[in-house]
């Protein structure tokens, strides 16, 4: 600020910046120049309620403070955050729906691995060693591979991308659920595409583990 240059009688205080700091940003958040997080849907039309953490996380949006209890966002940059994404067509309210069954699908692979936990909160019974196996072999690619082209065939014949949407480069599935018309839709059809999502998402997700082993093996 240049204060330091000023004579004792005309410096300002830190105190005395911060708070005009404070005040300046209080003015541009009256004016308009910064929403709330929970009013990015003022400027993002498909923007989940504050989604402001995704925006942060997943876009590497930096133009924003954060006061009190709440994240600020520049409106500007929400703008063209917003027209990047309509030219990518990029729904975000569908995105956040995708990370969080993407995260419930990882959660549940988790629970049924075992676990690579570190912790010490155990006791280890007296004389109990020498007791390893090795887990099986991973199926034959092939295998997997055709089970994928087996499901993309029922996904063209049986026309499920009305039901399904297919994403990260058509190797993650996700139903496309909708509370307002769900009562409506026959509960086989519905079970049926959850299943195939599920197989789908866990042959993609076998196949993505043998490539990386079978990369460990080269090296």
């Amino acid at each position: 600020m240049g204060t330091s240059e000023l004579p004792a009688s005309k410096k300002f205080s830190k105190e005395a910046i911060a708070k005009a700091a404070k005040e300046f940003q209080k003015l541009s958040i009256e004016r308009g120049e910064w929403l709330q997080d929970h009013n990015i849907s003022k400027v993002i039309r498909n923007a989940p309620y504050r989604s402001g953490k995704i925006i942060v996380e997943k876009f590497g949006f930096t133009n924003y403070f954060r006061r009190g209890a709440g994240l600020y966002f520049n409106r500007k940059d929400l703008v063209a955050l917003n027209k990047e994404l309509k030219e990518k067509n990029i729904n975000l309210h569908d995105y956040v729906e995708l990370l969080e069954d993407q995260a419930k699908f990882q959660k549940y692979l988790a629970s049924i691995n075992l676990s690579k936990g570190n912790r010490k909160h155990y006791k280890i019974p007296e004389g109990l060693q020498d007791i390893n196996t090795k887990p099986y072999s991973p199926p034959l690619e092939e295998l997997v591979r055709d089970e994928i082209a087996k499901l993309m065939e029922e996904y063209a014949k049986f026309d499920l991308s009305e039901y399904i949407s297919l994403y990260e480069s058509k190797t993650y599935a996700y139903f496309k659920y909708n509370y307002s018309f769900d009562r409506y839709l026959k509960p086989e059809l519905k079970k049926y595409c959850k299943d195939w999502c599920f197989k789908f998402n866990y042959a993609n997700n076998a196949l993505k583990m043998i490539l990386e082993l079978k990369a460990e093996n080269k090296e």
